[in-house]
């Protein structure tokens, strides 16, 4: 799904979550080559010209989420929950070790073993970034998630300073385990952690609702 698409709609649920019109909703999606730049974020953490972007056919967006410079791509599975933190104890930090414990398990599943970096939300194996978070919170109804480097094409992230870091690299779980992850393996671990954790109903194809062109999974 086109990034303003994904972004529109994470828009439209927002509104609908805050007006109550909705329960929690959970996206999950690919995007074609796009890097996005959060509001703590400048154009200094970007190492290419808007030329070779262009050239590469990698969009570029300036958006309300937390955070600097991320990538997002084929292969990797983006998540944006639209929650509303008010049922969750209005805890924001807990909301974000959470997510970082979905990720953990997910990748423990596939014997990767991860961890948190104190100082900045996401998850990390050896220093390398697997997993970004980045979010926006208002009226406390989240939107924009997490992006997991699944089977993602790490060159574009040359293009940027990941998160904002210099002297960091991202990575992903093919690379790591050196062979092709099946994504729907790879989604199947992710959901069911994170119903355990967020008490979310269990997600299965049977039960999820797959849009036609690029089936974003929504559970309500």
């Amino acid at each position: 799904m086109e990034y303003s698409e994904a972004y529109q709609l994470q828009r439209t649920l927002h509104r609908q979550r805050v007006e109550g019109k909705i329960s929690d909703v959970l996206l999950l999606l690919e995007h074609p080559p796009t890097i996005t730049i959060g509001k703590s974020g400048t154009l200094d953490n970007l190492l290419v010209s808007r030329e070779r972007l262009a050239h590469e056919r990698i969009s570029l967006f300036f958006i309300d989420r937390g955070g600097d410079a991320t990538y997002h791509g084929p292969g990797q599975l983006v998540g944006y929950p639209i929650f509303d933190l008010r049922e969750r104890g209005k805890d924001l930090h807990r909301y974000v070790y959470n997510l970082e414990e979905v990720i953990l398990r997910t990748l423990k599943d596939f014997s990767i073993y991860a961890d948190r970096d104190e100082n900045h939300p996401g998850v990390w194996v050896n220093e390398e970034e697997i997993t970004a978070i980045g979010l926006s919170l208002r009226r406390w109804v989240s939107m924009h998630g997490f992006a997991l480097n699944i089977n993602t094409h790490l060159e574009p992230f040359s293009f940027i300073n990941p998160c904002g870091f210099s002297d960091r690299r991202a990575t992903s779980m093919s690379k790591i385990l050196s062979s092709h992850v099946p994504m729907q393996e790879a989604i199947n671990s992710l959901t069911s952690h994170f119903g355990d954790i967020f008490d979310f109903p269990k997600i299965s194809l049977s039960t999820s609702f797959w849009w036609h062109r690029s089936a974003p999974i929504t559970v309500a």
